[in-house]
């Protein structure tokens, strides 16, 4: 399986509390870490870990940060290419609190691929599956050479003006900032998905077929609820790139969210090649 991420990255550091302190509170972190994260870095993770390997196109700042995120995405069998931008990468503070519920400040602009930049974008008319979570309008575009292309709803304004067709979209029941309506991109994506946390989620196609998907029940505790969504969607770029049907795909892709929330971090917990087997 040929993957990729077309996306952003982010270097996070978690604090575990006991809760979010309230305003002008104080709250004792009992345990702190950090790495690589994002909605691109959580997915490419997530698809070397299924496949073996995943390629992600990418940008990063000039600073030592860059840095720590090659090092640690490298670690992870992703095979990473950033553009470089003259400033610092993005990072953000993330809070873990006793549920496992993240709270999270970004620092500093998302920086995003764009089509005008040196990358292998030839590289993805190769691949069997992309998972898209930002970048401009030819990068898209550039995406679109996959044999399946899935994309967030979060970047609606590139995939509005993209003109391009998605096999597959993914949106929130719940949140009004990752909210897909019908109609709002042309060609109309062929598959809708509307994750609503623990409980399923509902997807449409563009022939008018509909239905649910249930959740699926963690392996373990929860500890950690950062990257759930992210490794969700990769999960359902890999099933459709391995040929599964729409039901098929989201029952793997609601295995690989229900992995995630069990591990530290933003991929500590997340499906594997031999747990996908078992």
């Amino acid at each position: 399986m040929r993957l990729a991420v077309v996306g952003h990255i982010e270097w996070i550091r978690f604090a575990r509390v006991r809760q979010v302190p309230a305003r002008g509170g104080i709250e004792h972190a009992t345990e702190t870490w950090q790495g690589a994260g994002g909605g691109g870095a959580v997915a490419a993770v997530q698809l070397a870990k299924l496949a073996g390997t995943s390629r992600f196109l990418s940008a990063l700042g000039d600073d030592h940060v860059a840095g720590d995120v090659r090092a640690d995405l490298v670690s992870d069998h992703v095979e990473l290419h950033a553009a470089e931008r003259r400033g610092p990468t993005r990072t953000a503070f993330t809070m873990i609190d006793e549920t496992g519920e993240r709270t999270i400040i970004t620092i500093g602009e998302r920086l995003e691929p764009r089509g005008e930049d040196e990358l292998p974008w030839d590289l993805l008319g190769g691949a069997d599956g992309v998972f898209f979570t930002a970048g401009d309008v030819r990068a898209l575009r550039a995406a679109r050479r996959a044999r399946v292309l899935v994309a967030t709803s979060r970047v609606l304004g590139v995939l509005a003006d993209a003109g391009v067709q998605l096999d597959a979209v993914v949106g929130s029941a719940n949140d009004p900032a990752e909210r897909y309506e019908a109609g709002l991109v042309s060609p109309a994506p062929r598959l809708i998905v509307r994750t609503a946390g623990p409980s399923g989620g509902s997807w449409e196609t563009a022939d008018g077929g509909r239905g649910r998907y249930a959740a699926a029940t963690p392996p373990g505790p929860i500890v950690d609820m950062y990257g759930a969504g992210d490794s969700f969607q990769a999960g359902l770029t890999f099933g459709l790139a391995s040929g599964l049907d729409a039901d098929a795909a989201l029952a793997l892709a609601a295995r690989c969210g229900a992995f995630a929330v069990t591990g530290r971090g933003p991929t500590g917990g997340q499906l594997t090649a031999s747990g996908l087997r078992a």
